[in-house]
């Protein structure tokens, strides 16, 4: 259970990241 609770987080750690990286580029 404990592993299928850190998939998710590290999932969206992954999509916050690509997040910042487009707001950079756009900058």
């Amino acid at each position: 259970k404990k592993a299928a609770k850190k998939k998710p987080a590290k999932k969206a750690a992954k999509k916050k990241a690509a997040k910042r990286k487009t707001a950079k580029r756009k900058r």
